[in-house]
């Protein structure tokens, strides 16, 4: 008997309507709608032509400074005033709040359909290593419905900061998941790359940069963390968030970057969310966007994906966790409008988010684990545009959330009813 199956739903990529059924965890089996017309199973859901997608991987967030907005005594006006200003609260944070203020964001991910996450956790003097403990328990609390990766993040730069390097060796062998980097804000950019690419080398681990966060042109750690990609053989095995100076760079310049980016297998992450609200703000006149020159980058064979960042804080004051919400920011902004696009930009939250977390064992395929959301919608472009409910969401083939709605309209004291509206989180 099937542990679930899931009747006459529409996938990306498929012309006519399947079914699919799961059996321990993972995919099955994924056959034309009705060619099996009798398979037990413990649970059938009908899909009645919704949506089924794999489950959002969000690539890029930080779980310990969201949710900040109301403890704010003032508002920022530059990346280095935010920095700044949440370096100064982070005084006043502590386990249970950062655990708190983490399981709010956790919990609305797995509703908006997230299944893999990965998250950036900040090692400094002030923190040291509290932030890393307390999501390390999140991970293993949260293990059934979401897989959990962290990244070592020194927010505050290494070098500059005693200790820093200490604590960050110190987290890879509590466990965390990749080394990350943030060479715009330490003494010395070559040093600190050295030394994170060297602790990856050490540990056997990922790593995972905020890079080139500017509107300066002429930043550009990011051709340089690309040589050492490549001379070090770690080809696949970088991400690189922000990346916005290169949406500065003369386009006369820009292919030879986002070819040898290409070459080294670097995964481009841009954040929309924060990197719209941050950048060109230095600019009098014609303010630039602010993003990575994301068309061009996929044009020239980079995997160029997107995360949520911040949910509410100092360096972004909007956010509620959902990739849709990215996707569609993005699609306004870098020009990804076309029905082709819609399905490109739910391949970067699902396959490419995937490949820049190293998930080998991910997708909508036989074999696969069963982690996936249902929509109600006949195609993705109707789900970039309408960014609706996800009726289902399942991790391993076990439900984790529903989300039902219901909308009345009134009219001459009659009224229509559309559709329910409950949500529940298990």
């Amino acid at each position: 008997m099937l542990q679930l199956l899931i009747r006459n739903c529409v996938m990306q990529g498929k012309v006519m309507p399947v079914d699919v059924g799961v059996q321990g965890g993972r995919v099955e089996w994924i056959l034309p709608s009705g060619q099996v017309a009798d398979a037990p199973a413990e649970r059938t859901v009908h899909a009645n032509g919704q949506l089924l997608l794999p489950g959002f991987v969000e690539p890029h967030i930080h779980l310990e400074k969201a949710h900040l907005l109301e403890r704010m005594q003032a508002e920022p006006a530059s990346l280095q005033e935010a920095i700044r200003i949440t370096g100064e609260m982070k005084r006043q944070f502590t386990k249970e709040d950062m655990r708190e203020r983490s399981m709010r964001v956790l919990k609305r991910d797995v509703v908006n359909g997230v299944t893999h996450l990965r998250c950036h956790a900040e090692i400094d003097p002030v923190l040291k290593l509290t932030a890393v403990e307390v999501i390390l328990e999140l991970k293993e609390q949260m293990a059934d419905v979401l897989d959990i990766q962290i990244v070592a993040f020194p927010q505050e730069g290494i070098f500059q900061q005693p200790g820093t390097a200490a604590w960050m060796e110190e987290a890879l062998r509590m466990g965390v998941d990749a080394v990350g980097g943030i060479p715009y804000n330490d003494r010395d950019a070559e040093e600190h790359l050295a030394y994170v690419f060297g602790l990856a080398e050490k540990y056997g681990k990922p790593l995972d940069f905020h890079v080139d966060f500017s509107d300066n042109p002429d930043d550009r750690n990011i051709v340089r963390i690309a040589d050492m990609t490549i001379e070090r053989g770690l080809q696949g095995r970088v991400c690189a968030g922000h990346v916005t100076s290169l949406g500065s760079v003369m386009s006369s310049e820009l292919p030879a970057i986002a070819d040898r980016i290409s070459e080294a297998g670097i995964h481009i992450i841009a954040l929309p969310a924060t990197d719209l609200y941050l950048g060109g703000r230095g600019d009098m006149e014609r303010p630039r966007r602010g993003l990575a020159p994301v068309k061009t980058l996929l044009e020239r064979g980079v995997n160029v994906i997107f995360g949520t960042n911040n949910i509410r804080n100092a360096f972004t004051p909007f956010g509620t966790g959902d990739p849709l919400d990215m996707a569609w920011l993005l699609a306004q902004t870098a020009y990804m409008g076309t029905g082709q696009e819609a399905e490109q930009l739910i391949r970067m939250a699902t396959y490419g988010a995937a490949s820049a977390l190293g998930l080998s064992d991910y997708g909508l395929t036989p074999g696969c684990p069963a982690d996936m959301a249902l929509y109600p919608v006949r195609n993705v472009r109707e789900v970039l545009l309408d960014r609706p409910e996800r009726t289902q969401v399942w991790k391993r083939g076990k439900l984790t959330a529903e989300t039902s709605k219901r909308e009345q309209i009134y009219w001459d004291r009659e009224h229509i009813d559309c559709v329910t509206h409950t949500k529940e989180v298990r």
